[in-house]
């Protein structure tokens, strides 16, 4: 089946994950990563290791126990894999009947989202996905687009990031921002980047900025 594709915002949002194993520890980091207000972990047996590496996060909540239905009232949004198919299909019925997004771990017939593959270069983010069909195949994409977009991607949106409001102040005409944003992603400010090669940075910015931000361009550029 066809997915609609979505990033969501979890700050000061509850989500739930009932199963710790190996995979759940792996989607517990991705939902803090992505900011997760709270996470809620269901696990009757957690590894020690994660109740270490977890017991001072100040969003995480254990509860070191089987899953209840009344774990899911107030969450936002539902990840399980518990090994225990009678479990997987109770959370799964329960969140559709609660309209709760959920992912059940490799069945994708229980769940209302998939997990994509994601490589993230800090606010670059790409995700990939098989439908379901192949996480493997989505993960083997993922170490292939990890190569063409290196960590100087990272450091190139958060320039663009800062330099955008600069521009927006200057209360051009639209058709005039969008000539200048354009120009920001040329290829030369990119292996200015790579290369770390500050000054040649600068020189490409002050070749498609305005004069009131070139003079700015110091305080912004590492």
């Amino acid at each position: 089946m066809p997915y609609f594709p979505i990033f969501l915002d979890l700050s000061d949002k509850t989500c739930l994950v009932v199963g710790a194993g190996e995979v759940g520890r792996r989607k517990i980091f991705r939902l803090l990563d992505c900011g997760a207000g709270q996470v809620l972990i269901v696990d009757p047996e957690p590894p020690r290791e994660l109740l270490d590496e977890l017991g001072r996060h100040p969003g995480v909540t254990f509860a070191r126990r089987c899953f209840e239905p009344e774990d899911i009232r107030d969450t936002f949004l539902v990840i399980a894999g518990t090994g225990d198919q009678e479990t997987n299909t109770l959370i799964s019925r329960l969140c559709q009947e609660k309209g709760i997004p959920c992912n059940i771990v490799d069945q994708p017939d229980k769940c209302s989202f998939i997990v994509p593959a994601l490589l993230s270069r800090g606010d670059l983010n790409i995700a990939v996905s098989t439908g379901g069909a192949s996480p493997a195949l989505a993960g083997k994409i993922k170490q292939e687009l990890a190569g063409a977009y290196g960590p100087e991607y990272e450091t190139w949106l958060a320039l663009l990031k800062r330099l955008r409001p600069l521009v927006l102040a200057l209360g051009l005409e639209q058709s005039e921002n969008k000539v200048i944003f354009q120009s920001l992603t040329d290829g030369e400010i990119l292996e200015a980047i790579r290369a770390g090669d500050w000054q040649a940075l600068e020189q490409a910015l002050c070749r498609r900025l305005p004069a009131p931000i070139q003079a700015q361009l110091g305080a912004l550029l590492p």
